[in-house]
């Protein structure tokens, strides 16, 4: 059953007259309902107006959009980046170009924005595919590949581990979709690639929407200049509305308040994640904003006031997936609200 509101949610929301914690969604920096960040993006509304326009290889070019590119490749640890209009935009970019680069070899976790068509995902374990795809690469020296994976499972609070990725001798894209880590994991928020093996032979490619962390209707691709290059030729990129230029502002004059509701989201994780360390029915082995929590939860805690996430995924029929997500907007007293509906929803469960 879909619920539905007339505000966007952030900490609360309302249906049907009534206030509701909310728990669910992304914007695990909480910024969209910052006044910081909001007062922010008035000022690039006033500064830019509410759309670029022209193409981004026009002949007259806003250079806010090259000192966006600039920041995330530097952010990302990479030497160049596109901006995209959509996470969802940019990973096709990413993929597509992949696609031209070699043999595509999907994970079994590979996020649906990164699929082409009706791509073939394997049913695998994780472990299984990595042995697979590492025989695999190693055993053609004639034939060239793109491994294509997702660095955070949204839907297991899983990090993926990509030590394996040492094993590979030859060179070979490595296509990931960072939307879930980007601007939350690491010391710094440059997400799964402080992780990545720096391994000579991998040819790394990373994709991520700017909305799960940062609050921004846009994406990025980050990788070699060669390959970000490549990918400013292609039809997703020239063909392609620019995201909204007083975001890109608002983003650039945002660097200490991400830093700080990073620390804040973190600090709010911990926080949950003690207060919740007698649950075994949660599960967050990664400390993450998202917690796992088993199908019936959700509507014993709609009854007692909180909405957590509760949809089918990746498709409208897919089995439900609960998860709480805790953000950087959530305060300790509604954390520790929600614990005691967690232990009353368990008693009764």
């Amino acid at each position: 059953m879909y619920l539905h509101t007339n505000s966007t949610p952030d900490k609360v929301t309302h249906i049907s007259g009534k206030e509701y914690l909310f728990f669910s969604g992304f914007s695990y920096l909480g910024l969209h309902a910052h006044p910081h960040y909001k007062e922010a993006l008035r000022n690039g509304i006033d500064l830019y107006g509410t759309v670029f326009v022209s193409s981004r290889i026009a002949n007259l070019r806003l250079d806010l959009y090259e000192e966006l590119d600039d920041t995330l490749a530097d952010m990302l640890k990479q030497p160049a980046a596109a901006s995209f209009s959509s996470g969802y935009l940019a990973s096709q970019a990413a993929v597509l170009y992949a696609a031209t680069q070699g043999e595509l070899c999907y994970s079994p976790t590979t996020h649906p924005s990164l699929r082409l068509g009706k791509a073939s995902i394997p049913n695998q374990t994780w472990e299984e595919w990595t042995a697979q795809t590492i025989e695999k690469v190693n055993a053609w020296p004639d034939r060239t590949f793109a491994i294509v994976t997702d660095s955070v499972n949204p839907l297991t609070s899983n990090i993926n581990d990509f030590n394996w990725l040492n094993e590979i001798n030859k060179e070979v894209m490595v296509v990931i979709d960072d939307s879930h880590g980007f601007g939350v994991l690491g010391p710094n928020g440059n997400g799964i690639v402080h992780v990545l093996p720096q391994h000579p032979p991998l040819r790394y490619l990373l994709s991520a929407s700017l909305a799960k962390a940062f609050s921004i209707q846009g994406g990025v691709v980050s990788g070699r200049l060669e390959d970000i290059i490549a990918i400013k030729k292609t039809p997703a990129f020239t063909a392609g509305t620019s995201l909204m230029p007083a975001s890109a502002w608002a983003f650039l004059q945002s660097k200490k308040l991400h830093h700080h509701q990073r620390k804040l989201m973190q600090q709010r994780i911990a926080e949950f994640a003690t207060l919740t360390a007698d649950m075994p029915q949660l599960h967050n082995p990664f400390r993450l904003p998202i917690f796992l929590v088993k199908a019936g939860i959700e509507k014993k805690l709609e009854h007692q006031g909180t909405i957590i996430s509760s949809f089918g995924y990746p498709d409208p029929d897919s089995p439900p997936i609960n998860r709480i997500v805790v953000t950087a907007l959530h305060q300790k007293s509604q954390l520790e609200t929600l614990q005691q509906q967690l232990k009353q929803a368990f008693k009764t469960a």
